[in-house]
């Protein structure tokens, strides 16, 4: 595991030096930004529904359940924290953003997968509806404000956006147990969603190329932040939902998901809505970092619990 977390790392790396180079950056980074969030993350997200291998049955339930849970908890976490961790009021939504979303969708699926198996990257994407919604509806609010997802703009651009229209769809699959795509549909959409791994990892290289390395290296709020976001968090969810009486496996596929570094879409939605990426790239930086030795640790700590 420890090796496709370097994996992905290396990528932000080569982001970094495409950035510094003048490869990336700019107009550039922003019109990326768009094809990942409205085209490839679709694609990523319908394609995970097209193995041809449904998860039993009886998970999908408690699934959906748990991560409804956990991200009506999340969320509560995400606007009540942090004033507690920063005392500029225009972090704070960058702070929720970095504590309640982490990046489920590009790390979580070959983390999920190296540790339960490859079937175990369906559950993973089960999850993940939950997540896409909150996503493209908390988060975005979050990132952008409320005065800029007010009235008809936040009906359009979110409820209805592609990555919204494609979770819809992807619960329909899962509901009706949905198998036989055919591989006329099933792999252009999947080529077409592997875009989203390499391309977001890319934008967050490009995006930390503009800072310092003093600023990337963050400051007493950004390491607060990934404290909670990488290990408080995780555990107490997974305390939490061992109580209500959920099944070990759903809670420690649910706890891992949960576990991974600060989602890549912070900075893509900060691209996206104009504003200030300083925050979110240093935290996305120092947890992405970190997570190699974090979710390592966390797996062995799951194996015993």
């Amino acid at each position: 595991m420890s090796v496709v977390m370097a994996t992905l790392f290396a990528l932000v790396v080569v982001g970094y030096v495409a950035g510094k180079t003048g490869y990336l950056g700019g107009d550039f980074d922003r019109q990326l930004s768009r094809l990942v969030i409205n085209i490839t993350c679709p694609a990523l997200i319908l394609s995970s529904s097209m193995t041809g291998e449904l998860p039993d049955r009886r998970l999908i339930l408690p699934l959906l359940l748990i991560s409804l849970l956990t991200y009506a908890v999340l969320t509560g976490v995400g606007l009540l924290l942090p004033r507690w961790l920063t005392r500029q009021r225009d972090d704070e939504g960058a702070i929720g953003f970095a504590l309640i979303f982490g990046n489920v969708g590009f790390m979580g699926y070959p983390v999920v997968a190296s540790i339960f198996g490859h079937e175990a990257v369906f559950y993973a994407a089960v999850l993940n509806v939950v997540n896409t919604f909150a996503v493209f509806t908390v988060g975005t609010w979050l990132i952008a404000g409320r005065d800029a997802l007010s009235g008809d703009r936040f009906q359009k651009k979110i409820l209805f956006s592609t990555p919204m229209l494609s979770a819809y769809l992807t619960m329909a699959i899962v509901a009706l147990g949905i198998r036989d795509i055919p591989a006329a549909v099933s792999q252009p959409l999947t080529m077409l969603g592997n875009i989203t791994v390499p391309a977001a990892l890319l934008i967050i290289g490009s995006s930390m190329s503009r800072l310092s390395l003093q600023t990337m290296l963050g400051n007493s709020t950004v390491y607060a932040t990934t404290v909670f976001r990488l290990a408080l968090l995780p555990l107490g969810v997974h305390c939490l939902t061992s109580a209500l009486g959920f099944t070990p496996f759903v809670v420690n596929i649910n706890t891992l998901v949960i576990a991974m570094p600060v989602a890549t879409y912070g900075t893509i939605l900060c691209l996206k809505y104009q504003r200030d990426t300083t925050l979110m790239t240093e935290v996305t930086f120092v947890t992405t970092l970190l997570s190699m030795v974090s979710i390592p640790l966390l797996s062995k700590l799951l194996a015993f619990v």
